[in-house]
């Protein structure tokens, strides 16, 4: 790919379809988001900012700065917008206690908004907001929660992340792209 004068030097973006893990390399020998991208994201030492579980899909910005990284993974700094099916019918008290939060072991986890946009038999489709992101935050926050009919926990079924601040997700799965200069501005404008 060519490097267009209106494209970002300092960002690129990557739909990340499920199973691949975000690290440079796997002990296990697991697929790796740098499968996906070209040898120099690698070798020209890129990194993810934030990430995503193995069965996470979505969003996931790379960066060889490490200021805009820590800005945009600091609590508060930026808001990642999720789509996720959940097995289990979300209630509106539900909805309530994810935004009040839910006390975890790894502290409180919480969403700013959470949206039902979808049903489908026993699962509910929600848009969820947070602007900070523990290990598997939307994950265990639902987890926590119980299908008032069936009496089990919810579960996450799929989670992808669809933005970040500004920066909506416009590429198909597996595919990567610089963001342009004005993307990179909006992105950074709050920070």
């Amino acid at each position: 790919m060519n490097i267009e004068l209106s494209d970002s030097k300092k960002l690129l973006a990557l739909n990340k379809p499920k199973g691949y893990i975000v690290t440079r390399s796997d002990d296990l020998g697991r697929k790796t988001v740098y499968d996906l991208l070209p040898d120099w994201v690698f070798s020209d030492g890129w990194m993810p900012i934030g990430r995503l579980d193995l069965e996470s899909k979505g969003l996931l910005l790379f960066t060889r700065d490490g200021k805009i990284g820590n800005l945009l993974t600091k609590p508060k700094n930026c808001i990642k917008v999720y789509e996720i099916w959940v097995r289990g019918h979300v209630t509106h008290e539900h909805i309530l206690k994810t935004i009040k939060g839910v006390e975890s072991p790894y502290g409180l986890l919480k969403a700013l908004e959470v949206e039902k946009i979808g049903m489908a038999k026993a699962k509910t489709k929600l848009r969820v907001k947070i602007d900070e992101g523990k290990n598997r935050h939307i994950r265990r926050l639902f987890g926590s929660l119980k299908d008032p009919k069936f009496k089990t926990s919810l579960k996450v079924l799929s989670l992808s992340r669809v933005s970040i601040g500004d920066f909506k997700l416009d590429i198909k799965s597996g595919e990567w792209r610089f963001l342009s200069i004005k993307e990179e501005k909006a992105l950074m404008k709050n920070l």
